[in-house]
């Protein structure tokens, strides 16, 4: 699930506008197969990328929302062969429903990511803003901890955690063709949007921190195409969300002092049906701030809050 897409206020690190196809399973390389779930969106680009790892016994990875057709149409494309293991990387709906739909129809066990948390406790009369997206009813058969690694025939995944998104997100090296199933995580058409209670700005910057000490040469992300040349794009995203925390700062130092009128400014031509998005994304980055004490706000952050400079 990604944020608004507002390069014009930021610099972007690249971003593709050129989308995958969904409703066919395409082979990517020799070990990965992708197919794209048909619900593509504002924040979903052209679906959820579903992969299949290996071959004749596999692993897939985000099987996508509850769409019996999209698990329906995989299915036949791996006639004749068995599904070993259901791979998740996240909680939200338009990634991890479908695997207990795939479950049901292969007996595979669910692994990967564990129950959904939030990044903090709900302050008093506060609402998850993005509690629709959530999926609470995921429980995996197996948790994978960072490091910790499911193994196949003639495959492997390495779980590493990469909080932020939702703080039990995890990406996926494949150390066979050094190359990272990313998720939400890093994208290569749009910045991840990162959304308090459930998701934590400083735990996104860290994370992106992490992957960029990694040496993988391409990731596999949950929409849109491949990320190529990850180490400088991630440097790039990080240097986006720098830009846009600048641009907040000095929206407080004019004087505004809402988000909404934070989001007027900075998110110029933004469409309406996206201000509630670019709302969460501004709320996830005054989060930060008041944590780091470069601004203050009465009591604990809120997203109908006041905000000021510290």
């Amino acid at each position: 699930m990604s944020e608004p897409s507002t390069e014009a206020q930021a610099p972007s690190p690249g971003f593709e506008s050129a989308l995958p196809a969904p409703e066919r399973t395409e082979t990517m390389s020799p070990l990965v197969r992708r197919r794209i779930c048909p619900n593509g969106g504002p924040f979903t680009a052209s679906g959820t990328c579903t992969y299949v790892v290996g071959r004749r016994h596999v692993a897939v990875i985000d099987p996508g929302p509850a769409d019996a057709g999209h698990i329906e149409g995989l299915l036949a494309s791996l006639a004749g062969e068995q599904v070993d293991a259901i791979v998740v990387t996240h909680t939200h709906r338009d990634h991890s429903p479908g695997a207990r739909l795939l479950q049901a129809r292969t007996g595979a066990p669910i692994v990967g990511c564990g129950p959904h948390r939030a990044a903090r406790e709900l302050a008093e009369n506060e609402l998850p803003a993005l509690d629709a997206s959530a999926d609470r009813a995921h429980r995996p058969d197996r948790e994978l901890r960072d490091g910790e690694s499911l193994t196949g025939d003639g495959w492997t995944l390495t779980a590493v955690a990469t909080p932020g998104h939702t703080m039990n997100h995890l990406a996926f090296a494949l150390p066979e063709e050094n190359v990272l199933f990313s998720g939400d995580h890093v994208m290569a058409w749009s910045t991840s949007i990162v959304a308090p209670p459930d998701g934590s700005m400083r735990a996104y910057m860290e994370s992106l921190e992490r992957l960029r000490e990694r040496d993988e040469t391409l990731y596999w992300p949950g929409h849109g195409g491949p990320v190529r040349d990850p180490r400088r794009f991630v440097r790039g995203l990080a240097a986006h969300r720098r830009q846009r925390e600048a641009a907040i700062r000095a929206r407080l130092d004019a004087g505004d002092r809402d988000i909404a009128a934070i989001v007027r400014t900075v998110y110029q031509g933004l469409a309406p049906h996206l201000r509630g998005a670019a709302a969460l994304s501004v709320f996830a980055h005054l989060e930060d701030l008041v944590e780091r004490g470069l601004a203050i706000t009465d009591g604990p952050p809120l997203l109908d809050g006041t905000f000021r400079p510290a």
